[in-house]
């Protein structure tokens, strides 16, 4: 397991006083960082219907999915085997038997089928018909919505979830090193995500990288002026600006980092966007500290941009660490106007203040952690505008030229 037994019982722990302050009796996980955070459960097995459920008055989850998946829940999780049970194949994408048929005849069968029940509605792998299915085979309980009760557990890290973050972001910024030097005329988009994805999984000598949650993002050219393209097999072409948005991972833990290059000579507007946007940056980090609201991140962002004529629409930033595709953020906390919620030491975020105008954009971002009595930024990378030689050198190699 990825952490020692001691630290699961203490998020069960959290996670069943949060469901009592909320009236759960039952909470069904299907989010696969909800299920990963309680148990250990770690599989691309997220594409069939699986669940671990908490039970308030049981001292461990019952882990639910299928039967060729549950191998991997013996060997990955932390409860007894008997608390790991399957449901047969023919239950698999059938238009005849749902999954949650066989979740709601075991739920009875425990005796839980009349207890007040917490689902995860506002979750990308609970379906609506999941939801339809359970409600009609369990007509006796009463459904509550459960959505982010074990994200919010989530948001202050362990001190080792805190070192896995640090592992990814070493890994972060050789992926970011390996897709700048692949940014010439010569080259193809492709070239550079593989490069990126190759050093994404490679990790460093002393530990491989994980799958992120999010494909590297590679907008290029006027595409700069939306952020979540990836890539095509097209070649880069002198005086054109690219975009890498990415993010290392290991154990699952995320740090993300994004970056904005330009191929030749950088043109005036967007290395000025870039100084604004660095000294942003700059005066947002310089308030990071326990007690601070984040709406007062927001604000600080504002205040420094405000003068220069910038508005930014979209929220700064969110909560991130362990997750699954298709995000890496937790889905909880964001750096906007109205969140009240207060920093405390070893909350995780990723603070991305991309600008996107009509024909260009730039972004810059930095993942960082609250401590005791400031920030810690997870990498330590270049905050500018990157210049990239336009044609590939002679020996075949191409870097930051400033």
């Amino acid at each position: 397991m990825d952490f020692d037994i001691v630290e699961y019982q203490h998020r069960l722990e959290r996670t069943k006083k949060s469901m009592n302050e909320k009236g759960i009796e039952v909470l069904l996980i299907t989010d696969p960082a909800n299920m990963n955070y309680l148990s250990g459960y770690d599989a691309w097995s997220f594409y069939v219907h699986q669940m671990l459920i908490v039970i308030i008055d049981e001292p461990q989850p019952v882990w639910i999915g299928r039967y060729m998946d549950a191998p991997g829940a013996k060997a990955k999780t932390w409860m007894y085997d008997e608390n790991i049970m399957a449901y047969p194949d023919y239950y698999v994408q059938s238009e005849d038997h749902h999954p949650m048929e066989f979740i709601a005849e075991i739920l009875e069968q425990i005796g839980q089928g009349n207890r007040v029940i917490g689902v995860e509605k506002e979750q990308y792998y609970f379906t609506a018909k999941a939801y339809e299915v359970l409600k009609e085979k369990l007509p006796n309980a009463t459904f509550k919505d459960g959505s982010c009760l074990v994200n919010w557990v989530r948001i202050i890290k362990s001190p080792q979830e805190i070192d896995y973050i640090r592992k990814a972001a070493q890994i972060a910024e050789r992926a970011m090193n390996a897709g700048l030097k692949s940014i010439h005329t010569g080259s193809r988009e492709c070239d550079a995500a593989a490069s990126i994805f190759f050093e994404l999984i490679r990790g460093t000598e002393e530990y491989g990288g994980d799958y992120p949650s999010i494909v590297p993002m590679l907008p290029t050219g006027e595409n700069t002026s939306t952020p979540h393209l990836t890539w095509s097999d097209q070649y880069f072409k002198e005086d054109n600006s690219v975009i890498i948005e990415l993010a290392g991972c290991f154990k699952r833990y995320h740090c993300p980092l994004a970056r904005t290059a330009h191929i030749g000579q950088s043109p005036e507007k967007l290395e000025r966007l870039a100084q604004i946007v660095a000294e942003g940056i700059e005066d947002v980090m310089s308030i990071v500290k326990p007690g601070v609201v984040l709406e007062e991140l927001e604000e600080a962002w504002r205040k420094s941009t405000r003068r220069y004529g910038i508005d930014k629409e979209s929220r700064l930033g969110y909560s991130m660490g362990l997750n699954y595709p298709p995000d890496w953020g937790e889905h909880t906390a964001s750096i906007r106007k109205g969140d009240q919620t207060v920093l405390e030491p070893n909350m995780t975020f990723h603070f991305i203040p991309g600008i996107w105008l009509d024909h260009y954009g730039l972004e810059m971002s930095e993942s960082f952690r609250v401590t005791e009595t400031g920030v810690e930024m997870f990498t330590d990378y270049p905050r500018e505008l990157l210049i990239q030689s336009p044609f590939q050198l002679p020996d075949g190699s191409d870097g930051i030229i400033s």
